[in-house]
């Protein structure tokens, strides 16, 4: 950092847990500017120093110093520096299996994944656990710390998110809009790493390519062709995480070459593929 807070540099850090799906990024930008993207994953994120900005569920959002980010699975946002002092933050990624088990270990019984309202939530308790957490896993913490720290970070959550789902916008309450989206969906999981084409889709789901862009689009907030390379980019993550290289990876989840793989990666993700690919917590 200079003198007035501001990173001299970007930079990025990423570990992840080799037992549970839990993740964790320390990562400061100036310039670096997040493409819409979301994750599989829960994800919470400390802005540190300086302010991010970024867009989610329609309106724009600002999480300034101190503030935590609150990010359902699949929930699509960007992001990028509200200033030009650029900002420094910490991230944490939980898959919602793990977070299930969690609050089922607190309450006794099952429970319903949460459902945060806000994407930005001002708890400077929830800040102080997630920080532990991190911290858990940059440095390797024995399981039992590791295992606490996300206890008491979850139980922080807990309090703060509802367990009802939000209702679907109105154009998504069509049934036949729902269906045209879903078959749409379904189509780009079972080939996503194939070339398709709106004749691809429209002839799959039975609707006109404008009809299945318009119902995929406010169905997943998401275009076809963007829902298709974040889909492309999970693949990419499972992949690397088992230590697959890079370029291989590339060819098998269907981008052009490494090059373009990691042109995406970075833009979804902040750290490249290779950099995620060798992430080990400590």
């Amino acid at each position: 950092m200079t003198g007035e807070g501001r990173p001299a540099r970007e930079w990025t850090s990423y570990w992840r847990s080799a037992e549970l799906p839990l993740e964790a990024m320390y990562a400061s930008f100036l310039r670096h500017r997040y493409h819409r993207h979301s994750h599989e994953t829960y994800s919470f994120g400390v802005t540190e120093h300086g302010a991010q900005t970024f867009t989610c569920r329609g309106a724009g959002h600002t999480s300034a110093a101190g503030m935590v980010m609150a990010f359902n699975p699949d929930e699509v946002h960007d992001g990028h520096a509200a200033h030009e002092l650029g900002f420094t933050y910490r991230i944490v990624h939980i898959g919602r299996e793990l977070l299930a088990d969690v609050l089922a270990d607190r309450a006794g019984h099952a429970v319903g994944l949460p459902l945060f309202a806000a994407p930005v939530l001002d708890s400077p308790v929830l800040a102080t656990r997630l920080r532990r957490l991190h911290t858990a896993l940059s440095r390797g913490a024995a399981p039992l710390e590791r295992d606490e720290a996300l206890s008491s970070a979850v139980a922080a959550l807990a309090g703060l998110a509802a367990r009802t789902p939000a209702a679907p916008p109105a154009a998504v309450r069509t049934p036949a809009l729902t269906r045209l989206a879903a078959r749409a969906r379904e189509l780009i999981h079972d080939r996503y790493a194939d070339p398709i084409s709106a004749d691809d889709l429209a002839t799959w789901t039975g609707g006109s390519r404008y009809a299945v862009y318009r119902a995929f689009r406010t169905a997943y907030g998401l275009a076809p062709s963007e829902y298709q390379r974040q889909v492309r980019l999970r693949a990419a993550r499972r992949l690397l995480a088992l230590g697959h290289p890079a370029a291989r990876v590339a060819g098998e989840v269907g981008f052009t070459d490494q090059a373009h793989l990691t042109r995406w990666f970075g833009r979804s993700y902040g750290v490249t593929p290779t950099q995620y690919r060798l992430a080990r917590a400590g």
